[in-house]
C-alpha cells in the first residue's frame, strides 16, 4: 500500500478500543497501517495485557496528545489476593502464595480503602519507566534488580463492586478505581495484598475514560481508523471537536486568524489556562493562553 502524505489526511483523535496481548505500539503501528500515514501516536500508555480506551492523534492532533494524557483515568479492575507476581499482574511468574481463608470481606474492603487519597507508590519493576536511559522492564529481563523510586499519585476514587472466592485460599475483587495519570493500578493490587499479608496482583485491567474521552465512544482500531477516511464516525473526533473537548473554546475572527499564523497577539481571553481558538469557519487555529493584556499562541495549527 502506498503511503499518502501525512498532510492529506484529515487530523483529529481516534478512540480506540483496544483488544488485549496488543501493546499500544501495536496499536500505533496498526493505524499508521490503516491510514497509509506516519504520523500518528498516542496519549497514556495502556499494558498489553490491559483492553479498554486508548487515545490516538493522527496528523497535527498529535500536538494535543501532550495535554490529552495527563487527565485523569477510569478504570475497571479484578485483583487476586492470595498470590503475587514478578510484574503485579497475571502475567509475570508467581513469587509467593498465601492462603486467604483468614481474610474477611471487610478486610479487604479496608485495605483497598487505604490505596485511595495522596500516595507514594512504587512502580512496579517490570514497567515502562526509564532507569537511566533503559526501560526498567528491559533491565529486569535483562537480569538487573530494579528497584524504582516512589512517584506521587492520587486515587480519587476505589469502588469494591465484587468479592469472590474462586478457590477457597484465593480471593478475587472487582473494582472501579478513577485516578491520576501516571497511577498504576497493578501497584494497587500488590500493595494491597501485601498490607494483608497474602500478597496480590490484577488478573484483568479496562481502561474506561480518559479525561472526557469514554470508551463508549471508542471502536477497534480499524473501525476508528475507517471513520477518519470517510470523515466522521464512530471513534473519530476531528480536530476541532477535540480540542472543544479538552479546553474552552474562543472564537476568533479572520483577522486575528490572520495575526496568530503570523505569530502575533490577539487580546487576552481573560480567563487562566489554555483556550482552543475556534476561526469562523470552525477550524482549530491555535491553543491561545493570556499573557498580560494579550493572549499568545501555545501552539499553532496551520491551515493545510
Amino acid at each position: 500500500m502506498s503511503r499518502r502524505p501525512d498532510a492529506d489526511v484529515l487530523p483529529g483523535l481516534l478512540l480506540v478500543d483496544k483488544a488485549g496481548g496488543m501493546t499500544s505500539h501495536d496499536v500505533v503501528a496498526r493505524a499508521r497501517r490503516v491510514l497509509s500515514v506516519r504520523k500518528v501516536g498516542h496519549a497514556g500508555t495502556l499494558d498489553p495485557m490491559a483492553t479498554g480506551l486508548l487515545v490516538l492523534g493522527v496528523g497535527t492532533a498529535t500536538r494535543l496528545l501532550g495535554y490529552v494524557g495527563g487527565h485523569d483515568k477510569t478504570y475497571e479492575a479484578t485483583i487476586r489476593l492470595g498470590q503475587s507476581t514478578v510484574s503485579d499482574d497475571r502475567e509475570g511468574e508467581v513469587l509467593a502464595t498465601s492462603s486467604t481463608a483468614h481474610v474477611d470481606d471487610d478486610a479487604v474492603r479496608a485495605a483497598l480503602a487505604a490505596q485511595t487519597g495522596p500516595l507514594q507508590q512504587v512502580p512496579s519493576s517490570v514497567s515502562a519507566v526509564k532507569v537511566e536511559g533503559r526501560r526498567s522492564y528491559d533491565r529486569v529481563r535483562a537480569g538487573e534488580a530494579v528497584e524504582l523510586a516512589p512517584r506521587s499519585v492520587t486515587v480519587h476514587r476505589l469502588d469494591v463492586l465484587r468479592v469472590s472466592r474462586p478457590e477457597p485460599d484465593l480471593i478475587d475483587v472487582d473494582v472501579t478505581v478513577t485516578c491520576t495519570a501516571g497511577t498504576y493500578i497493578r501497584a494497587i493490587a500488590r500493595d494491597a495484598g501485601a498490607a494483608l499479608g497474602v500478597g496480590g496482583h490484577l488478573t484483568a485491567l479496562r481502561r474506561t475514560a480518559s479525561g472526557p474521552f469514554a470508551v463508549e465512544r471508542a471502536a477497534p482500531v480499524e473501525e476508528a481508523g475507517a471513520a477518519l477516511a470517510a470523515g466522521g464516525g464512530e471513534g473519530f473526533l476531528p480536530l476541532a471537536e477535540a480540542a472543544a473537548a479538552v479546553f474552552p473554546t474562543r472564537g476568533v475572527t479572520v483577522e486575528q486568524t490572520r495575526a496568530l499564523a503570523y505569530g502575533q497577539r490577539i487580546p487576552a481571553t481573560g480567563a487562566p489556562g489554555l483556550h482552543a481558538a475556534i476561526d469562523p469557519g470552525g477550524r482549530l487555529v491555535a491553543l491561545l493562553e493570556d499573557s498580560g493584556t494579550t493572549a499568545r499562541v501555545t501552539v499553532g495549527f496551520p491551515a493545510a
